[in-house]
């Protein structure tokens, strides 16, 4: 079957994400969320989406609370490249759901959570589990508000030493400009790396002049990144 292309952000009214898009049925949160807090009626359009990058339009079906009708034809928002990936240490609060948030909504394809030396947060077991559950809610919710119908992969916990040997860069203020040849960056925790995480590495990216919040430096590797792959920037220099 072929599959038109296009965005969903392109259509009126929200999205939401189900698990069937032939056979497709809001789940009660989706449902919940869009009556009670986007509060929308019956008739109004929406698209909805299976979290893989296909879509299609929709209506509230006025005869059937919760149901569906008028469906549109299948579409498709193809996968960009290269695919972006963002690693970033752990770290307190609700600043691992916020990266989160703002990197679905930025466009990467890739969110990995690391232990580092000097993070303060320690996620092991099933502490890891329930937490990057959560992150997948997180990332979710984020790709239904600004309409990206493939979801973003978020990875189990793992060490720093991995991802590194994977390939992946470490932002570190004074390194080269950013660019797509490693389209895979690694933030450090509040305290920076350590002098042994620091070794594993060879060429760094920079993020700019100054000393960044962990969770700032995320955000903004995310936004240099995407800004590369979609021509918005040719490349970074002065940093």
């Amino acid at each position: 079957m072929t599959l038109a292309i296009g965005h969903p952000a392109d259509h009126p009214g929200p999205m939401a994400f189900v698990d069937d898009l032939h056979r497709p049925a809001l789940s009660d949160e989706d449902l919940h969320h869009l009556q009670r807090v986007l509060r929308q009626r019956a008739g109004d359009p929406l698209t909805v989406a299976d979290g893989g990058g296909q879509w299609r339009t929709a209506r509230l079906d006025p005869a059937a609370a919760g149901a569906l009708t008028e469906f549109g034809p299948m579409c498709e928002l193809p996968p960009a490249t290269p695919a972006l990936a963002v690693g970033f240490a752990l770290v307190k609060g609700d600043k691992p759901e916020l990266i989160v948030q703002k990197l679905t909504e930025l466009g990467i394809d890739r969110i990995v959570p690391f232990r580092a030396e000097r993070s303060v947060v320690r996620w092991d077991g099933a502490k890891a589990a329930k937490a990057v559950a959560r992150l997948r809610l997180v990332a979710r919710a984020a790709a239904r508000q600004c309409h990206r119908p493939r979801l973003p992969e978020i990875s189990e916990v793992v060490e720093v030493a991995e991802l590194v040997a994977a390939g992946a860069t470490m932002a570190e203020r004074g390194g080269a400009p950013m660019s797509l040849q490693v389209p895979f960056v690694l933030v450090g925790p509040e305290g920076g790396w350590s002098p042994s995480e620091s070794a594993l590495a060879g060429d760094r990216v920079g993020l700019g002049a100054h000393v960044l919040r962990a969770e700032t430096a995320a955000w903004t590797a995310a936004v240099l990144l995407a800004s590369l792959r979609d021509g918005s920037i040719a490349q970074v220099h002065g940093l």
